[in-house]
Order: structure tokens, then sequence, then C-alpha cells
């Protein structure tokens, strides 16, 4: 919101919230209803060019997001936080405005009359149109918005993004996107007065708004010296995304729309132009310290990904009704990446103090896991990642989620054992998981139930627990036995088989059923200790988080969620590996012959470096008499 925001601020829409498509259903009721009765197609390729819009800003919403992860010619080296993408989740109220506007047209001036395809005179006129009054007039409202009167009530807003993003281009107040229609709508309204317009003039200049509003905005230099070599003076008719970046970094300098002649004639170009356009070009692919490897969990987590839809990594992974409806597209890229996917890619790129970390995506779904036909072509990629990772120099791989299965890898040990000599150290992060699960259990518990899959965070938080005296009881007689043989002595003692379900803190993992959780009693907190989260069937009882850490606050570049998590919390598994790149720890931390590395030496090193534990939230918040 601008700063101090003026009048035709909001958007008319914004009351309604994420239901704001629904401004557009009168016309796509409409335009369905007249290709199918009068066969009229202009108003369906309205909604048509619609589409297209979102498709192509979200095309380079991923593409810039990649590039600037891996560092490749990135412009400016700062980081996005959760308030700007929030602020700029409104980019796509602009492309409703805008076929509002389009519809009524067709309706009240057009009317019958159908638009040839194309005209030849109809593009030229709206190339020349562009060129001449649409950015003289674009360049003197621009520098009148920078004065502090328009900045504050209106322009702050759209500055308020130093480091932008292509979706930046269109994030403003519904006032100034009225004079931004005006301005670039002329080339349109002369063709229609002039009798030359054309379908096809029309979605190419549309297009061209948006490619380079985008380009523009991108944060990563594209395009090439030759570009500017064989022909010099298109410096002056075509910007660089560097040449744009600086009117976000300086504010008074690069004032031009597309075109960057007028900054030159009124000189108010910024002098540093083409330094950072080559310092921009020669910018290397970022070598991180350290490597967090994950993957995809359900279908729809390819929107939840940073890479995805930005609003929606923006908040915990959940199920939405529109996603729903995209299902069969969703279905399509779900097997595009099983086959066509071979190798990892960098997807996300953190700073902790002088850390650098990047989160890599192994482009594979939980499903896919759960296959022996895939596991070897998994093993495969997670290698390949690890010894590439070598090459570079990484300090720490740490492994997430099902990249560290015990029948995939044994935790990592696969990869150690095969090769010796890796300098890289891997981290399966189940130490640092057990501390956080250790620590979530109130202070005077007696007792505690189990109930989940045998896992090596399993193991440690058992043994801790019945070294500490206290009771774990256990519904299944298989894990029991499990258990069992892994304590010694008198520990064997607090590990108990029971039917029945008295404890009210329950630590679960996969595989609790939902026959399960009825027997626990009211005001009981399920606490995870696996990678998934357990499907919550009880609202008269607590569930906490898988292991996660809240992260410190000098965490930089953070504007995501990770899966399920909430925002600015990372899972503990990753915080270990970090924690190791950090401390400069030389063992591996992974395999199943391994003990669980001093775990008390995990938790406070995480402690040290600013990672803080999540509050478990009293059950008076849900409304449960502490009774017990």
């Amino acid at each position: 919101m601008a700063s101090r925001p003026g009048l035709l601020t909001d958007w008319p829409w914004t009351p309604l919230g994420s239901f704001k498509y629904l401004v557009l259903a009168p016309l796509v009721i409409d335009s369905i209803y007249s290709f199918a009765t009068t066969r009229d197609y202009e108003k369906l390729l309205i909604v048509a060019v619609a589409v297209w819009r979102i498709v192509h800003s979200q095309v380079w919403i991923s593409w810039s997001r990649y590039m600037t992860a891996k560092g490749t010619k990135r412009i400016v080296n700062k980081s996005i936080e959760f308030d700007q993408v929030d602020r700029e989740r409104t980019w796509d109220d602009q492309i409703i405005f805008n076929t509002l506007i389009f519809y009524l047209a067709k309706v009240y001036i057009l009317g019958t009359n159908i638009l040839p395809f194309w005209r030849t005179d109809g593009m030229l006129l709206v190339a020349l149109i562009h060129a001449g009054p649409v950015e003289f007039i674009y360049y003197w409202f621009h520098r009148a918005l920078h004065h502090h009167f328009l900045y504050s009530r209106y322009h702050s807003h759209h500055h308020s993004s130093i480091v932008t993003e292509p979706i930046t281009s269109v994030v403003h107040p519904f006032a100034e996107h009225i004079g931004y229609t005006l301005i670039l709508g002329l080339p349109l309204v002369t063709n229609l007065l002039c009798g030359t317009s054309s379908l096809v003039s029309i979605t190419i200049y549309i297009t061209y708004i948006d490619f380079m509003n985008n380009l523009g905005h991108c944060n990563f230099e594209l395009i090439p010296r030759s570009f500017f070599s064989r022909f010099p003076p298109l410096k002056f008719i075509c910007y660089t995304p560097s040449f744009h970046s600086l009117h976000h970094t300086q504010f008074r300098t690069n004032y031009s729309l597309f075109m960057p002649m007028y900054d030159y004639i009124y000189g108010t170009n910024d002098k540093c132009t083409d330094s950072l356009y080559e310092t921009s070009l020669d910018q290397e692919e970022e070598k991180p310290d350290a490597i967090h490897l994950t993957h995809l969990t359900s279908l729809d987590s390819i929107y939840h990904l940073r890479l995805g839809f930005a609003s929606l990594s923006s908040h915990p992974l959940s199920s939405r009704s529109y996603i729903f409806l995209m299902r069969p597209f969703t279905l399509v890229f779900s097997f595009i990446v099983t086959f066509f996917s071979s190798r990892t890619f960098a997807f996300e790129r953190n700073r902790f103090s002088d850390l650098t970390l990047h989160s890599h995506l192994v482009p594979k779904f939980s499903s896919h896991y759960m296959s022996q036909r895939y596991k070897e072509g998994i093993n495969k990629m997670i290698e390949a990642a690890i010894l590439e990772a070598e090459k570079k120099g990484v300090r720490v791989m740490s492994l997430g989620l099902l990249n560290q299965g015990e029948e995939l890898n044994g935790y990592g040990e696969m990869y150690v054992r095969k090769h010796p000599k890796l300098k890289i150290r891997i981290v399966d992060g189940s130490s640092l998981a057990a501390e956080v699960v250790l620590h979530s259990i109130p202070v005077g518990t007696k007792e505690v139930l189990f109930r989940g899959q045998i896992t090596k965070v399993a193991r440690a938080i058992v043994l801790s627990l019945c070294q500490n005296g206290i009771k774990v009881m256990v519904l299944r007689e298989e894990e029991y036995s499990m258990l069992n043989e892994f304590l010694t002595g008198n520990f064997k003692e607090s590990l108990v088989l029971t039917a029945n379900c008295p404890p009210t803190i329950w630590l679960v993992g996969d595989g609790l059923s939902k026959e399960e959780q009825k027997m626990a009693r009211k005001g009981t907190r399920f606490l995870p200790f696996s990678q998934f989260p357990p499907t919550e069937f009880r609202k008269d009882c607590f569930y906490h988080n898988t292991p996660a850490m809240i992260i410190p606050d000098s965490a930089q570049n953070i504007d995501s969620c990770e899966n399920w998590l909430g925002r600015r919390v990372m899972s503990a598994w990753r915080v270990g590996g970090i924690v190791h790149a950090l401390e400069g720890w030389e063992e591996h931390e992974c395999g199943l012959d391994v003990s669980i590395v001093n775990p008390p030496r995990v938790w406070e090193a995480a402690l040290r470096n600013g990672f803080q534990p999540l509050v478990l939230p009293s059950l008076e918040t849900k409304g449960f008499n502490n009774s017990y």
C-alpha cells in the first residue's frame, strides 16, 4: 500500500479477496452462450487472451525465480520477503480490469461487427503510435508519479519492491492503472477509429506489453551483448532488465517505458546503466556452501513449490478448491515430471550469516518413492546430485523427506559407502529431529504413547525417554518387539506393550490410522516424529507440527513455506544440515549403523545459531479444559 493512500487506491473488487474472479463470471457465461448460439467467437477470444496473459506471467515468474536461485546473471543480490509476496499477490487485478474493458468495448462499440484476423497497416500503425506518443506520454506521466505528492499516494506502492520480480511490473494502485490503461490503449483506440484494427494486432500488442513489463522486472539479465553490438542504436529503443532495475534502486533515473531514448534526450539515464548491464551478464552461477535436497509431495505441491504460484508457496501447503479444478493439467505435468526429468535442480536460495544454502528438488512425487520401479532411478539422481555438489566444493548435503529413506538408501549410508573419499558431508538430520520432538514433550510428563513406523528418529526418541525413566507405552506388538530389541538392560522396563491409551501425549509416525486416533482421550496432544504430518481426524485434540524450528531473523530471502510448515519455519532435517555447515563439523551424520551423533550438541548448536523451538500452544487455546 502507498505510504499515504490517495483516492481510488484499492481495486473495486478488493473485498472479494480470492473470489475476485467471480467478477468475470458473467463475461465467461455470455461468451460461451454467444459462441453456442451465434458463433460469435470474439467474446470467447477475450477470455482466451486473459488466460494466456495469466499463463504468460506465470512462466515468467517461474523462470525468474529459477534463474535468481541459481544466481546466473542476477542483477540485484538482495532478498525478497513475505511482505513483498503479500503485496504482489494482486498482480492479476490488471488482467481482470483489462478483460472487462475489452468486453465492454466489444459489446457497446463493436457490437455484432467482426474484426478481421490480420491487417498489415493496422499492425504498423500500432507500432508507430506506441513508439511515438505512448512512449513520450508515459515518460512524463512516470516522472510526474515521482513527484512527492503522487509518489506518496500512489507510486510508492510499486517502489516498495526494491528487488523486483516479473509480476512487480503490474502491482500498482487502481487509479494508477487507469492512467496506464489510457496511455497504453492509445494505439488500439486509434486503430479502431481508423478502421484498421485486427484480432492479431490487438493480441500481439497486449502480449508485447506483458512481455516487456516482465522482462524489465525479472531481476536477471538475458539480453546478450550481440543484440546491441550488431546494431548499437538498439540501446535507445529497447531497454534491458538491468536498465529498469536501476530505476527501482535509484528511483530518480531511467523513467522510460520500454524505449530508453527519452531518458537519454532529457538526461535522466543512469550513468551506471552500461556497467550494471556488463557485470550482470558476467554474473556466474552461485556456489552454495550447503544444499538441502527435497522432492515433491502430493500432486498439488507443484503449485506450492517456490517456482510455482508465489502466493500459494507463501502459505503452508493445503488443498485449495480451485487447484482441484486444475487436476487434468496437474496429471499431465506429473507425467512429464516422471518420464522426462532425470536430474535435480535448484529452486530456492537462502542466506544464514555467511552461509549460502540452496534447496534442490528431485523431480519426483512421494508416490514414486513408494514404488520399487523408481527407487533405482531416484538413488541415481541423488547420487549424481551429491557428486556434482562435491565438484563445486559444497560442504554439506542434507537429505530431506524421503530422500533419506531407510529402504531407499539407508539414511544416506549407501552414498558414503560407495564413495568413501567424499569431502562433502552427508547429513540426514535425525539427531536434531529427535531433539526437537523430545523438547516438545511437556516438562513433568511421566508416560507417553508411541505409535508409528520404527525409524532412526523413533529409536533415538524412545531410547532417550527410557533413559530418563519416562514410560513409553506401545500399541502394536511388532513395534514393541523392534524397540525392545534396540533397548538394553534396565531401560527395557520403561517400554510397555498396552491395549489401552491412558497417556495424553502421543508420539506418532507414519501409519497412524483413524481408528487409533479415535482411541485417544479428549485433549490428547499428537507429536509427530516423522517427515509427514498425520491426517487430522480429531477436532478435540491438538496436532503439533512435524519436527521443525523457527529460523533466525537474520535469515534472508525467505518468501515461501516449506511444505505444510508455517512462515519462517524449517524442518529439523533441513535445519540439521544448516547447523552442520555453520559449525563446520567434519563427520557425516547419516547411516543405519551410525548412532545418533550427540543430540544435545546439535540442539545447543541450533539454539546458538539463532534457531528457536516452536512453542506448543496450551490446550486452553482450543477450548479444552486442562483436567488431566
